[in-house]
């Protein structure tokens, strides 16, 4: 299966409507946690962390409900809840205070990231305050107990088996049950990453040789910068930049012709790519410097006479973590205020 990187982008490739009944409870779950662990075993994890990290293991209840309550399909409203209020409760003083105060105490380890991956040290912290509110709620389910759950559930049993797996061998590297804890459906730590995404993409951010994603600020914020870099981040460029729309400016005439694979009612809301200085002739003008020859996408999210932006290709890595307008427009602006 090819890799996901978020939660976001995994539900959207597999979601199913509500009224698909579930189909995994084909078998009790003690007979199925037995093959998690052979495929486990088979996969070269060790037979004293599938031990430790199986044992007195039973569904989750509270989990299947989380899942249930999910929304399945697409949506065919066009209706879109306003951005401002969710920028006013999601940019306040306490996240823009937290991650300036952040940003202050990690500024020579956050300057050596930035060197090395190229993305900018207050996108990192942003992330991490989004995620996590820098640290102080990455969540309290047992990660195994979770996933063994929702891969026997069986929606996306494939996914969450792989998942799974992909948890044991991190718990190999040395990582205790109590310490292997996280959100319902199975991501953890600072950054809130999947288990495959941490083998894929965690990062020793302080030379000690581990990639302590659960309480070392380091490796949080290098690892946060290697999925960056990963997802195409391009180093000197901007998200984005607010923009002055003309009056009279009609934004359907340059709606987007693309047809994105996923996440597609966030990608049609951004209007057709194009150069800074093609936008400027329709009148249309960034409030902080662009190069002309920059591509860009125009973004009015609560229709004509409210705030705009221009998006470059960087915005799209941000919805790469969570695919979602309000996510990425906060994170982008949160960045702002506390690289200001």
């Amino acid at each position: 299966m090819k890799y996901l990187r978020s939660f976001a982008s995994l539900i959207a490739l597999f979601s199913l409507p509500a009224s698909v009944p579930l189909a995994a409870q084909d078998m009790s779950f003690d007979q199925y946690v037995q093959i998690l662990q052979a495929r486990s075993r088979a996969e070269g994890v060790s037979e004293a962390t599938i031990s430790r990290m199986t044992a007195g293991l039973s569904p989750s209840n509270r989990v299947i409900e989380l899942d249930e309550s999910q929304p399945g399909g697409t949506s065919q409203s066009n209706r879109f809840p306003p951005l401002a209020p969710y920028i006013a409760s999601h940019v306040d003083t306490a996240r823009i205070s937290g991650g300036q105060r952040e940003y202050r105490n990690a500024r020579s380890t956050l300057a050596r990231i930035e060197q090395d991956y190229g993305v900018p040290g207050e996108i990192l912290v942003a992330i991490w305050g989004h995620e996590t509110a820098y640290g102080n709620v990455t969540g309290g389910f047992d990660l195994s107990q979770a996933l063994a759950t929702l891969a026997w559930e069986g929606r996306r049993r494939d996914l969450f088996e792989e998942e799974f797996v992909a948890l044991m061998k991190v718990a190999d590297k040395g990582y205790s049950r109590s310490q292997l804890k996280g959100s319902w459906a199975g991501a953890f730590g600072y950054p809130q990453f999947l288990p495959s995404v941490y083998l894929r993409l965690a990062t020793d951010g302080d030379g000690d040789g581990r990639a302590d994603i659960m309480n070392n600020r380091a490796d949080t914020l290098a690892s946060i910068a290697n999925y960056f870099r990963d997802a195409g981040w391009r180093p000197g460029q901007p998200w984005g930049v607010s923009a002055y729309v003309p009056r009279d400016f009609t934004p359907s005439r340059y709606a987007t012709k693309l047809d994105a694979p996923v996440c597609e009612r966030v990608h049609s809301r951004h209007s057709q790519y194009k150069t800074v200085d093609e936008w400027q002739a329709l009148g249309v003008q960034p409030q902080r410097p662009l190069a002309p020859g920059t591509l860009v996408s125009l973004f009015q999210p609560d229709g004509p006479g409210s705030p705009a932006w221009l998006l470059t290709s960087n915005y799209r890595v941000i919805l790469e973590y969570n695919c979602s307008n309000y996510y990425a427009m906060s994170v982008g602006l949160l960045a702002s205020e506390i690289g200001s």
